[in-house]
């Protein structure tokens, strides 16, 4: 059974500030509902991401200002960061290095080998809860791909790729299926030479269909 984490709690000590504040970033408003004068559910989903937030009157216990280090990932930390403070956030500088919990470890910049998972910058909404932006340009095995557009289209993009070296020596078949069992092996944190290796597996031994 799947467990999909689709919703962190914020605690905020003003509704509407807050509101304002992921409204002002861009973030799409999914729900502001006021049941009554003890609770209000506020929702907010950032740009192409599968989890929202929620704050409002009655949502939690917590201390305003409570969470840290909520993180984003992104692909270009220097393009997101310019664009977060576009829509008024104040965002540190980039940095890199093992700082995550000690500042003084940290190093100005991106990595400088542009080493993925180890880019860094962060911003807190008005009442402290922070944001930590990681920049990641290339997942490690087992983590599922983001599901925006582009990162989507390049993924079809490779999965042709492969499939035409396939197809040059196999027989008659339905596209779909090599497709589906490569992009499954992908999804799961194998190399495109493994996938690749797995789809045509997939072919032979459920399809009955090899390459010659």
């Amino acid at each position: 059974m799947d467990l999909r984490f689709e919703v962190a709690v914020l605690p905020v000590a003003d509704d509407d500030r807050a509101k304002a504040f992921y409204q002002g970033l861009g973030w799409r408003l999914d729900a502001d509902i006021t049941v009554d004068e003890h609770q209000r559910v506020i929702q907010f989903t950032p740009p192409g991401s599968p989890a929202s937030i929620q704050f409002g009157r009655g949502t939690t216990t917590l201390a305003p200002g409570s969470i840290h280090d909520l993180y984003l990932v992104v692909s270009d930390i220097e393009a997101a960061r310019r664009e977060l403070i576009g829509h008024g956030a104040t965002v540190s500088e980039v940095w890199h290095g093992p700082g995550l919990d000690n500042v003084e470890k940290r190093q100005p910049g991106r990595a400088p080998d542009g080493a993925t998972y180890r880019s860094f910058a962060s911003f807190a909404d008005p009442d402290g809860n922070s944001w930590l932006l990681q920049e990641i340009t290339q997942r490690l095995p087992g983590r599922v791909w983001s599901a925006g557009v582009e990162d989507l289209a390049a993924l079809l993009h490779e999965t042709a790729d492969h499939h035409g070296k396939f197809e040059a020596t196999a027989p008659k078949h339905d596209w779909w299926d090599w497709y589906a069992a490569y992009l499954h092996a992908r999804q799961d944190g194998s190399t495109p030479d493994a996938a690749a290796v797995a789809a045509g597996r997939y072919m032979a031994e459920v399809k009955h269909v090899g390459a010659s």
